[in-house]
C-alpha cells in the first residue's frame, strides 16, 4: 500500500484531520521515513492497528503473527528468498488449505507467486493482511540452523583472536571442547539431524572445509559446510560427550552419547575413524522412545504377511531376516516381537545396539570389549527360562549353533544374517559349519528385505511412461499367482496398470520421496524344503523353490508396490540392483 493511502484512511475514519495529514506527509518526506513508522513513533496508531484498517478497506481478513509458534511445515511451503522478496509468509497448513500473510495487498506479483507455488503443490491459499512487524517476527523462523551456526562460528573466531596460538596438550583441548561456541555447533548439528528425521550424521574432513551430511530415507544429503579449522574441535567435543580418548587419533574408536532433545531421549552410536591427517565421525541416531511399527505399516502385505503371522504362532523354531546393512532388519524383528509381547511370555533380546524399547522384555547390550559377545550372552539366556529369544545377528558358527540349539529345545528364536536373498540364509548357515540336518529341522521362516523410498503423497502424480516399460512389468509379474496380486490390489487389471512419481514439493524437500517402504520376499520352510535340505541340498533357485511352494520374489514385490503407487521403478532398481 502506498503511504498516502493509509493517511487517507485515517482521515476518512476521522482519526486525523486534513491539516494533520499534510503535516505528517511533510515530516515523513523530510525525515525520509515510512508513514507507518512515523505514525507509530508519534503513538497515533501502532503497526497492528494500521494493518487492521488496511484489511478492512481492502476486504482481507487480518492476522497477528506476533509471538505465535509457527509450524515449520507451513513456513517451508514458501522458500525464504521468495518470502523475503515479496513480503509474504505461510503461517498455517491444514490438509490442502494454507494461510498466507501478506504485508502489501497491492503487491499482485506476491499473490501470483503464492498461487503458482500452491497450485504446484495442490494447495488452496487464503490470504491475510499482516503488519511488517508480524512478517519480520515470522521470518526470523527461517534458516534457524544457519543463524545459530553463524553465531557460534563468529563467537569462536573472536575467542581465537583473544588467545595466542599455541600447541594444546590434552587438558587444553578438553577445555576447548567445553567452550560455548564448539558445544553450540555440535548441539545444533545433532538437534537438526533429529528434527530432519535423519538416521545418521556424517562429519567429514575435506581438503578445505568440513562437510556435514545427514542420511534421510537412506540417501545422504549435504546439510552444512563448515570451516576446516574447527574440525578438530568438533571431533574432540564429540569424543568428550562419548567418553572417548581425546589423545587417541591413530586407531578407530566407538562410543555412545545419550541426550534429551525436545523432551525425548535419544541415543547416538558414535564411530570415529582415523583418516590421513584428521578423523571422520559417523553418528547413528537411535530414538529409544519410538515403538516398532506394525508389519503392515512397514510394507508387508498379502501372502507374505500371512506366512509371517503363521510362522510366529509356533512355539519353537528359527525365524531369520536377511538383507544388507540399513535394510530395516532390526525394525522388522521388533515389529514381530511387539506382536508376540504378552504378559505370559518371557522375551529376552541380545542386541548391538539396543534400538527399540520393548516394555516387559529383557533387553541386553553386548560388549565385546569385556567378552560379552552374542555367543556368551546366548549361553546365559538359556539359563534365564526364556520363551522367545532375539539375537541381533548370527555372525559365526558358535552363535549359529547356539541359536539352533535353542530353537530345538522349546524356544522361538529370531535373528538376522547378512545375505543377498532369503534362500542365501540357508547356504550361509551351512557354509559357516552348521550341519544341514540342524538347519532343515529348525528353520521356519526366512525374510529377505530392502528399503525403498516412498513416493511423497503430497506431490504424487501419474508417471507417463512408455508401453514397453509397462509391458515388461506385466511380463515379470506373470510368475505370481493372480489371486496373490488380487489379494493386495483387489481391482487389479493388467490392461490398466499405472506408475507414479513425486513431482517434488516443500514437504519432501523437492525429492519426490518421503519415508520408506520394505520390499521383501518371505519363504516358509515347509516339509518339502526341509526334506531337500536334509538330503544335503544347499542352493535353491527361484524356480526350484516355486516347485516346493508359491511365493512372491523381492523383485516382484517391488513391481507390485510400483503399481500400488508406493514407490518408483528407479527406487526398486536401486535397492535390488537388478
Amino acid at each position: 500500500m502506498k503511504n498516502k493511502d493509509i493517511l487517507d484512511i485515517l482521515a476518512e475514519k476521522e482519526i486525523l484531520g486534513v491539516n494533520e495529514v499534510v503535516a505528517l506527509r511533510e515530516e515523513a518526506e523530510k525525515d525520509k521515513i515510512l508513514i507507518e513508522d512515523l505514525l507509530e513513533r508519534k503513538k497515533i496508531i501502532d503497526a497492528e492497528g494500521i494493518s487492521k484498517l488496511q484489511a478492512e478497506v481492502f476486504g482481507f481478513p487480518y492476522a497477528n503473527l506476533m509471538d505465535k509458534d509457527l509450524p515449520e511445515e507451513a513456513l517451508q511451503i514458501i522458500p525464504s528468498e521468495v518470502a523475503q522478496n515479496y513480503q509474504i509468509i505461510c503461517f498455517s497448513k491444514e490438509d490442502k488449505k494454507i494461510k498466507v500473510g501478506i504485508v502489501d495487498p497491492n503487491n499482485f506479483k506476491a499473490i501470483e507467486a503464492v498461487d503458482f507455488l500452491s497450485k504446484r503443490g495442490g494447495l488452496l491459499a487464503e490470504y491475510f493482511l499482516i503488519s511488517r512487524k508480524s512478517f519480520n517476527f515470522a521470518f526470523k523462523k527461517y534458516q534457524i540452523l544457519s543463524k545459530e551456526l553463524a553465531s557460534a562460528l563468529e563467537t569462536k573466531e573472536e575467542d581465537e583472536k583473544v588467545q595466542d596460538k599455541k600447541k594444546e596438550d590434552e587438558g587444553d583441548l578438553e577445555e576447548v571442547t567445553k567452550s560455548a561456541p564448539v558445544a553450540k555447533i555440535v548441539s545444533v548439528i545433532i538437534r537438526h539431524a533429529v528434527e530432519g528425521k535423519a538416521s545418521d550424521i556424517h562429519i567429514e574432513p575435506l581438503e578445505k572445509e568440513t562437510r556435514i551430511r545427514y542420511r534421510i530415507d537412506g540417501i545422504l544429503h549435504t546439510s552444512l559446510v563448515l570451516p576446516k579449522n574447527i574440525h578438530s574441535a568438533i571431533v574432540a567435543r564429540i569424543k568428550v560427550m562419548a567418553n572417548l580418548k581425546l589423545d587417541e587419533t591413530r586407531t578407530p574408536q566407538d562410543g555412545r552419547i545419550r541426550m534429551p532433545i525436545d523432551d525425548k531421549e535419544y541415543d547416538f552410536r558414535v564411530s570415529i575413524l582415523p583418516l590421513t591427517g584428521s578423523e571422520k565421525v559417523v553418528m547413528r541416531i537411535l530414538d529409544t522412545n519410538k515403538g516398532a511399527p506394525a508389519l503392515a505399516d512397514l510394507g508387508f502385505q498379502g501372502h507374505a504377511l500371512k506366512v509371517i503371522e503363521r510362522g510366529i504362532k509356533l512355539t519353537e523354531g528359527l525365524l531369520l531376516v536377511t538383507g544388507p546393512t540399513g535394510s530395516g532388519k532390526s525394525t522388522t524383528l521388533f515389529s514381530v516381537l511387539s506382536k508376540l509381547n504378552k504378559e505370559g511370555i518371557n522375551i529376552s533380546t541380545l542386541e548391538d545396539p539396543v534400538e527399540y524399547h520393548l516394555t516387559g522384555a529383557n533387553q541386553s547390550q553386548i560388549r565385546p570389549e569385556v567378552g560379552y559377545t552374542f555367543s556368551a550372552g546366548l549361553r546365559s539366556f538359556l539359563r534365564q527360562d526364556p520363551d522367545i529369544i532375539m539375537v541381533g545377528e548370527i555372525r559365526d558358527k558358535e552363535t549359529a549353533e547356539l541359536s539352533i540349539h535353542a530353537a530345538m529345545t522349546g524356544h522361538f528364536v529370531l535373528s538376522t544374517v547378512h545375505t543377498i536373498s532369503a534362500v542365501g540364509a540357508l547356504t550361509r548357515l551351512i557354509d559357516i559349519g552348521v550341519e544341514p540336518f540342524l538347519v532343515g529341522t529348525t528353520m521356519r521362516v526366512i525374510i529377505s528385505q530392502r528399503l525403498a523410498r516412498k513416493i511423497c503423497e503430497n506431490c504424487k502424480e501419474v508417471d507417463k511412461v512408455g508401453s514397453e516399460v509397462i509391458g515388461k512389468i506385466i511380463e515379470e509379474l506373470k510368475g505370481v499367482p493372480k489371486n496373490y496380486i488380487e489379494e493386495i490390489i483387489p481391482d487389479f487389471d493388467l490392461d490398466k496398470v499405472s506408475m507414479y512419481k513425486g513431482m517434488g514439493c516443500v514437504k519432501c524437500g523437492n525429492t519426490g520421496y518421503k519415508g520408506r517402504v520394505a520390499i521383501s520376499e518371505v519363504i516358509e520352510v515347509n516339509k518339502k524344503m526341509q526334506k531337500q535340505i536334509l538330503d544335503g541340498k544347499k542352493h535353491f533357485s527361484t524356480d526350484e523353490i516355486r516347485e516346493l511352494q508359491k511365493y512372491i520374489t523381492i523383485n516382484e514385490d517391488g513391481l507390485i508396490k510400483i503399481i500400488q503407487g508406493k514407490t518408483t521403478l528407479e527406487e526398486v532398481l536401486r535397492v535390488t540392483q537388478n
